[in-house]
């Protein structure tokens, strides 16, 4: 599915690059008051976010311990090269036609770049999608990594 922007509508985002990690993630839930876990910050690649509701961690699967509440079977595709923070419409870019084509994601911004993850059982619809839509996605071949 291509997403067209709207009658009017400034669009300036490029042809994005995308890299597909590696690693299997989960997303985990913790309590709002929990301490960030040293198993959750060992990886090259997490997240942590704090709210007044809860303490969310993306990190590797194999990171996450029993009886953690968690979403397995993630993986995240890299936006590459630093993005300016005055960019309009990138993550939407991506997201769009992602959730077109009925994918679920789930966004990690940093100051640089954005990662949006897709579940595994979905990456190469979303590959393939993102490709529709004159993004690159480097080295992914479908049922690959």
């Amino acid at each position: 599915m291509r997403v067209e922007p709207s009658a009017g509508e400034n669009v300036s985002v490029p042809t994005l690059a995308l890299t597909v990690l590696e690693e299997r993630l989960s997303i985990c839930r913790l309590d709002a008051g929990a301490k960030v876990p040293t198993w959750a910050i060992k990886a090259s690649f997490f997240s942590v976010t704090r709210t007044q509701d809860e303490l969310s961690v993306v990190c590797p699967e194999e990171d996450v311990p029993d009886g953690v509440s968690r979403e397995r079977g993630w993986r995240a595709l890299k936006l590459e090269r630093p993005l300016d923070l005055s960019m309009v419409g990138v993550l939407s870019s991506v997201a769009a036609p992602l959730t077109g084509a009925g994918t679920s994601i789930f966004a990690v911004s940093t100051f640089d770049t954005d990662y949006v993850l897709v579940r595994e059982t979905q990456l190469d619809l979303a590959v393939g999608t993102l490709r529709e839509n004159r993004h690159r996605v480097g080295d992914y071949s479908a049922g690959g990594g």
